[in-house]
This record gives structure tokens, sequence and C-alpha cells, in this order.
């Protein structure tokens, strides 16, 4: 069965990742209404947005258009709860990509955190929480998820993982290159 067609939830002892839901836009503000997390969010091949709210009414446009790409089989955007506050305090954005360049079958992995949680220890657990279990969901070889040189938390958490940053560029549908990929590969 396709992820598309029932989207299963993760869970361990600190984290739920659950197909987002609408209800989840009070709780977002907080992440794409805040400017110190919007140099975080990877918006790499997006057509120009950042994800950026100004209000509540930014955020449900957003949910309703990620559900819309769910349905048509486009990517999931998964909201992440936190079990200890009961609320989402980020959201994962993951597909599985074909491409003519190194990312070709390769899911790539967003992530976008409320700054309070973009810490090495936070984003490590929910790399492992998701990594696996993700490239069976997706069908793919291989993760990728961005971190620039100044997303030092993200970085150590990746490379706790068991990612490593590539050299390659992501080739875009309009051949801008973007870089400062991390991949895992298949066990």
């Amino acid at each position: 069965m396709s992820i598309y067609d029932s989207c299963p939830e993760l869970c361990d002892d600190a984290y739920r990742i659950r197909l987002i839901e609408p209800d989840d836009a009070d709780d977002l503000l907080a992440v794409y209404g805040d400017r110190l997390a919007l140099p975080f969010f990877n918006s790499d091949n997006c057509h120009g947005a950042n994800f950026y709210c100004r209000d509540v009414h930014d955020v449900r446009a957003s949910i309703a258009a990620w559900l819309d790409e769910y349905a048509r089989r486009g990517f999931v955007r998964f909201a992440v709860e936190s079990l200890a506050t009961g609320t989402v305090i980020g959201t994962l954005e993951m597909f599985r990509r074909e491409a003519d360049d190194y990312y070709d079958d390769c899911g790539i992995l967003r992530v976008d955190l409320a700054v309070d949680y973009e810490r090495e220890d936070v984003i490590r657990d929910l790399l492992d929480l998701v990594s696996a279990p993700f490239m069976t969901l997706f069908g793919c070889a291989r993760i990728a998820t961005k971190a620039p040189l100044y997303a030092v938390e993200r970085r150590a958490a990746l490379a706790g993982a068991g990612y490593t940053a590539r050299r390659q560029p992501l080739i875009g549908h309009d051949g801008t290159h973007y870089y400062d990929y991390w991949v895992m590969e298949r066990a």
C-alpha cells in the first residue's frame, strides 16, 4: 500500500510524526511566523517560495496547499508533535525524487522546526525516528536533506545519524544548482 493511500504515524517516547492537519495551524505559526527560523527552511526548487507566514491565515493556506499536494501524490508534509508539550513544533516534508543528477531515486527530506527545537539532540532524535522508515515508505535508496554551513546543530545531528555531506549539487527544474546536502544511504 502506498503512503499516499494511507499515511502511517511514527512515534517514539518524545515525538509523534503524522500527516499534517488544518488544526495544526495555530501551533505552526510559531514556526513559520518566526523570522529566526526562516534561514533553516529548505525552499530549494520551490519556485521562489520561502514559507514565511505573517499570520495564522497564511499558515492555513500553506497547510491546504500541502494537503492538496499530498492528494496529488507529490509529497507528504508531516506534523512533528512533541509528546511532552502536546504541541506541533514543526514539520517534515518527504518525497521520492526522480532526476538526471546525483539525487535520482533519492528521498528529499525537508525539516522545518521552531527555533527552540533547532538543536542537535532534537534533530538527531527525529532523524533516528524517520530515516529508515522513510526509505521504505517512499521506496528510495537514500535520503538527502539540506544543512547550510550556519546550521551547526543540524549538521552535527546529521553526522551523528549517519548522514554524509555531499559536494554534488541538486539540480533544480530550472537548472539551478543547490548545495549543502547531506545523504544517508540504505544500509
